[in-house]
């Protein structure tokens, strides 16, 4: 499928700003035999003092921006042209829970994709007992890796209830999962916390989801998201699989990748200091357009 994607950040400060300095992981990722991008595009309303690009250490493109003093309005605008090829095959070829890690002992590979950077607690995503326990009863009776994916992702579909108002970006994994609801970043680390439990890799993905119109509605401008998954690896001969707990299916050509980490944290669409003096509103909107 060929998308056309734009992507609108809009920032209002409440008085003028200080110098600030933002680093941006908003543009597509270019994923051989997954994602293709022919085109992307950052543009910066003002212009920034300074502007540079580099790719960090898991393979996502940043782009870093020094933001001049007296601002009252920063708007950032991405496009972007990507085809993406294909969806999650169906055909299980992981291994099994007891001979996974058998698997990862074999792999000696440190680079950005190893799934040991993927294994431990990270910042955002650590050990919590409650729900460590949830994913061991939602997965008792998968026999593979692939399986106990897709039986944690949908026993959280069922737990958890989206709700917007819920949580804050900042709000800690074990208070989400208690409360039994909050937005598709909660529910990705709350199952690659349950993932990580059981002895899975599991990464952080972001991206944007391409939504369907409630049938004989139209589709509204800027009614796309950005949106989060989850990247599990699953044994040497399967790699690695992608599934979507809030919406409950192995990712498919809706899905459009950003980039990946081991939590939010390392994936932010924006991140850095702004010095301000007072308050600030932000928005922002998304459209994912078919071409085919």
């Amino acid at each position: 499928m060929l998308y056309r994607l734009r992507l609108s950040i809009r920032y209002d400060f409440a008085r003028p700003t200080g110098v600030g300095r933002q680093l941006l992981r908003i543009s597509p990722a270019d994923l051989p035999g997954m994602q293709d991008v022919h085109h992307s595009s950052i543009v910066i309303t003002p212009p920034p003092a300074e502007r540079s690009q580099f790719t960090d250490f898991f393979g996502n493109e940043v782009t870093q921006l020094v933001m001049p003093a007296g601002l009252t309005q920063v708007r950032i605008d991405m496009t972007g042209r990507v085809r993406r090829l294909g969806e999650e095959s169906e055909l299980d070829l992981s291994a099994s829970l007891d001979r996974l890690p058998d698997d990862l002992h074999e792999i000696t590979d440190l680079g950005p994709h190893s799934p040991h950077h993927f294994l431990r607690p990270s910042h955002r995503i650590p050990a919590v007992a409650p729900i460590a326990d949830f994913a061991r009863k939602a997965c008792g009776k998968a026999a593979t890796a692939r399986e106990a994916v897709e039986c944690l992702g949908r026993a959280i579909h069922g737990h958890m209830r989206f709700d917007a108002q819920a949580t804050e970006v900042d709000t800690p994994i074990a208070q989400a999962f208690a409360g039994r609801h909050g937005v598709c970043q909660d529910f990705s680390q709350i199952m690659i916390s349950g993932l990580r439990s059981l002895g899975i890799p599991a990464a952080y993905v972001s991206g944007f989801l391409r939504t369907n119109p409630p049938p004989g509605k139209p589709r509204l401008e800027g009614a796309d998201a950005m949106h989060a998954w989850v990247r599990a690896w699953i044994g040497a001969e399967a790699g690695w699989c992608e599934y979507d707990p809030t919406n409950d299916c192995f990712v498919a050509a809706n899905h459009v990748t950003i980039g990946y980490g081991r939590d939010y944290a390392d994936v932010a669409p924006v991140t850095g200091s702004m010095r301000l003096a007072g308050g600030q509103t932000t928005s922002h909107s998304v459209d994912i357009l078919a071409e085919d």
